[in-house]
């Protein structure tokens, strides 16, 4: 059986990730879904100073105080840049990087790099204008999201500190030796930034997965993703 990390997207928090939770634990798995400092329970401490090593910081805490080994490292959305940076730090620990509908970044880059100039501006003028010049508000779910799931996370999701997508990722190598995997969701929507990263890895030759579903599989098609998560797991 496996474990799993979970490093979750933005505005989101381990919460979200309760259906994956119930259904990879009654098939074996030990699974880990840490809440980043600033979101979800821990909402009460976002800070304007907190941004992505931070939260790096807190995956990389769960590995060492729970004293993890032969981890698959799965990172959603901008969780894909936590993961990145918490792998790097401690490659001993990873068995296997994961990447689902994830920003992939190299040495240096930030979120904001790999959304390009005009999502770049956008979002900073939902900064300035709702908010209050440091929190980034939430995407709105997406579109074949239920309404009962609606209910239940809309309440949840909470804006995210600007620092988290301004700030670049430093990475010294270690990551790059990774066995890696990519599920990529195909019902993109408008404007899809994670395809570039689909691509690599494709190219690079990591283990791919489509997956029939839109960007947050964890919330409507938990099934499917906790099967390629199972093959994931599997492949020495």
């Amino acid at each position: 059986m496996a474990t799993f990390v979970i490093a979750h997207g933005a505005w989101s928090g381990g919460w979200a990730w309760k259906k994956i939770r119930q259904r990879l634990r009654a098939r074996g798995h030990e699974v880990f879904t840490p809440t980043y400092t600033g979101l979800g329970e821990r909402a009460h401490l976002a800070r304007l100073e907190f941004g992505l090593e931070t939260h790096v910081r807190d995956v990389l805490g769960v590995l060492e105080y729970e004293d993890l080994s032969d981890v698959v490292l799965l990172g959603h959305s901008y969780g894909g840049m936590v993961a990145t940076g918490a792998a790097d730090r401690a490659p001993q620990r990873i068995r296997r990087l994961a990447y689902l509908d994830a920003f992939a970044p190299r040495d240096g880059q930030s979120v904001f790099d790999l959304v390009g100039a005009e999502e770049r501006a956008r979002r900073l003028e939902a900064v300035k204008t709702v908010g209050d010049g440091w929190q980034l508000p939430p995407n709105p779910a997406p579109d074949d999201t239920s309404a009962e799931d609606l209910e239940w996370i809309t309440p949840h999701r909470v804006p995210l500190g600007v620092k988290a997508f301004e700030e670049p990722l430093r990475l010294g190598g270690a990551v790059d030796k990774l066995p890696k995997a990519y599920i990529y969701c195909t019902k993109a929507r408008p404007g899809d930034v994670f395809r570039q990263f689909r691509e690599r890895a494709r190219k690079e030759g990591w283990q791919c997965f489509d997956l029939d579903a839109s960007h947050s599989p964890n919330v409507t098609a938990p099934d499917a993703l906790v099967e390629i998560l199972e093959a994931i797991a599997a492949r020495p």
